[in-house]
C-alpha cells in the first residue's frame, strides 16, 4: 500500500524522469551534430596529412608517385595509414594522376581517357583527377596517387571547397585552389567542371 509520503516520492521521481528524458531528446540532435562537424575536423586533418604525405614521398622520389597508402607509411611520409572517418570500414577513394591504365582483367586494359597535350594536376589549365576506391585500385595499372577523398557520399554539414558531399571534399597534391578540377570517377563517364 503506497503511503501519502512515499506516494508523493514516486511522484516526483516520475517528474524528474519526464524531465531527464525531454532534456535527453532536445540534446540528442545537438550532440550528434557535434560528433559530426568533430567528424568533418577529422576527415579535412587526414586528408590532409595524405596530401601532406604524397608532397614529401615526391620530394623523396622526383617524378614518382605511390602506388597505395602503405607506401607511403614505408617510405615514412605518413606517420600511420588513417582510415577515412566518414566511413565504417575506413577505406577511401583515392586520387590518381590522369592517365593511368584501368581495365577490369589483364586481358582486356582500357586508359582513362586523356586530352592531347593535358596539363598535369597542380600546374596551369585544369586539373583531370581520376577517383577510384580503395577497393578498384588493382584494376588500374600503375597507378600514381596524389590525394584521397572520402568514400561516403553523404550530405556533409558543412561545404568544404565547393564541396556539399564528403565524397567531393578532395585532398590532392598540386591543387590549384582558383581552379575547378574534371572529375573522372572509376565505372562513370567523365564529369566537366
Amino acid at each position: 500500500m503506497v503511503t501519502g509520503r512515499s506516494g508523493a516520492t514516486l511522484l516526483i521521481l516520475m517528474v524528474f524522469i519526464s524531465v531527464l528524458t525531454v532534456g535527453l531528446l532536445v540534446a540528442l540532435p545537438v550532440w550528434h551534430t557535434q560528433a559530426q562537424r568533430e567528424l568533418e575536423e577529422e576527415l579535412i586533418f587526414r586528408g590532409r596529412q595524405v596530401v601532406e604525405a604524397v608532397r614529401v614521398y615526391q620530394k623523396k622520389n622526383p617524378g614518382a608517385f605511390p602506388r597505395n597508402l602503405e607506401e607511403l607509411v614505408k617510405q615514412r611520409c605518413l606517420r600511420k595509414r588513417y582510415p577515412d572517418p566518414m566511413t565504417k570500414d575506413g577505406r577511401w577513394n583515392l586520387i590518381l594522376e590522369i592517365g593511368a591504365a584501368v581495365g577490369p582483367s589483364p586481358s582486356r586494359t582500357v586508359r582513362a581517357p586523356a586530352r592531347p597535350g593535358q596539363t598535369p594536376p597542380g600546374r596551369s589549365g585544369t586539373a583531370r583527377l581520376f577517383i577510384v576506391p580503395e577497393a578498384g585500385l588493382s584494376a588500374v595499372q600503375n597507378p600514381r596517387i596524389i590525394g584521397v577523398a572520402s568514400a561516403s557520399p553523404k550530405p556533409s554539414f558543412r561545404v568544404h571547397e565547393d564541396g556539399e558531399t564528403y565524397d567531393a571534399w578532395l585532398f590532392y597534391y598540386g591543387r590549384d585552389p582558383g581552379q575547378k578540377p574534371e572529375i573522372i570517377r572509376f565505372g562513370q563517364p567523365a564529369k566537366h567542371p
